[in-house]
């Protein structure tokens, strides 16, 4: 097997961050869609926001979602001259899908893109026995839990917002919503940068890891994330939230249920708390799946056929076959390296 030198380190931070960039421009649509669909804000100044919201996060609930993401692959078990292949492998499975689904308009999960490319190339390198099977039965549970609660929250908040605005006429209604959903814009941008970037601190960290950065004697189940990683990697979701994932935008925020500002904001708030209940938690959750629940439960306060479900079986689809292809594209990659390189 090849040394691994520091400058190999280097390039794989890069295509990390380049995936956060990803994640941003591929998750923008999340964050925007509601605030564009219902003439908040325009397109231009919506990303702006919020990519803005999405770097503050960078002070906001600590590193616990980067903690868990460390441990999906078993650092105390495998080769740490591996480690950088596992990481590059599973790198190369995540911006994979995410391209794929950015054109074909599918709003998935680039978290569950990423845990499958990790997946796959931890399986490529050493077997089942270098996957921590208790973490990664905590992010699945969640894989499934996550949007169910979401649109419980988008269906129960929705619920409570119409009662308590039952008596004011609609045009004063979409006033004043039109002002709050500028206060649960910022709160749901700020909680996509809370957790989707934590998710790549999680894996520069074990590369850090790897080339003895944090010295001799650290527990790799507890590393410390620098914060030069964290400013780097909520500097990088900006930048992508920034560039925008316009195909995702028509899905998310006209595809599903049409959306006045009453309704973003209450989808956007349901989604909100729910993330950041999640960040503080440590769990890796899905952003795409949450928000895009919370605009169902919103859609089905309107009744059963005010929501698309054709559309919404469309994005169930990819939630369920993202974690198996990103880690064949993970497992495909770290063969490949293996054979290249002669390892």
């Amino acid at each position: 097997m090849l040394d691994v030198t520091v400058l190999f380190i280097v390039g794989i931070i890069i295509i990390a961050l380049f995936f956060d960039f990803t994640n941003g421009f591929h998750d923008s649509a999340n964050s925007i869609s509601t605030v564009v669909s219902t003439k908040v804000l325009s397109p231009k100044n919506a990303v702006i926001f919020a990519a803005s919201f999405n770097f503050i996060a960078a002070f906001g609930f600590g590193v616990a979602v980067a903690s868990t993401i460390s441990k999906i692959i078993r650092l105390d078990y495998v080769e740490t001259s591996i480690i950088p292949y596992i990481v590059l492998s599973g790198l190369i499975g995540a911006i994979a899908w995410n391209f794929i689904t950015w054109y074909f308009g599918l709003p998935s999960s680039s978290s569950h893109a990423l845990i499958g490319g990790l997946m796959g190339g931890g399986l490529a390198a050493a077997g089942v026995a270098a996957i921590q099977l208790s973490t990664l039965g905590t992010i699945v549970l969640f894989m499934f839990l996550s949007p169910i609660i979401g649109l419980l929250m988008g269906l129960l908040f929705m619920t409570g917002v119409m009662r308590f605005s039952e008596n004011i006429p609609r045009h004063v209604a979409d006033q004043r919503f039109r002002r709050l959903q500028l206060v649960s814009a910022a709160a749901y941008s700020f909680s996509h940068g809370t957790n989707d970037a934590q998710k790549t601190m999680g894996i520069i960290t074990p590369l850090l890891f790897s080339i003895g950065y944090f010295g001799a004697g650290v527990d790799p189940n507890h590393l410390p994330v620098p914060i030069w990683v964290i400013l780097a990697a909520h500097a990088a979701i900006a930048l992508g939230t920034l560039s925008g994932g316009w195909r995702i935008v028509k899905t998310m925020g006209y595809g599903i249920t049409r959306l006045r500002p009453i309704h973003g904001f209450s989808a956007e708030t349901a989604g909100a708390a729910t993330i950041i209940g999640a960040s503080i938690a440590g769990i890796p959750v899905s952003t795409t799946h949450i928000i895009s629940s919370s605009i169902m439960g919103v859609g089905a306060t309107q009744g059963v056929r005010a929501v698309k479900w054709g559309v919404a079986r469309r994005i169930v689809t990819a939630w369920f076959i993202t974690i198996p292809l990103s880690a064949l594209i993970g497992y495909l990659a770290f063969t490949l390296i293996r054979l290249v390189l002669g390892m």
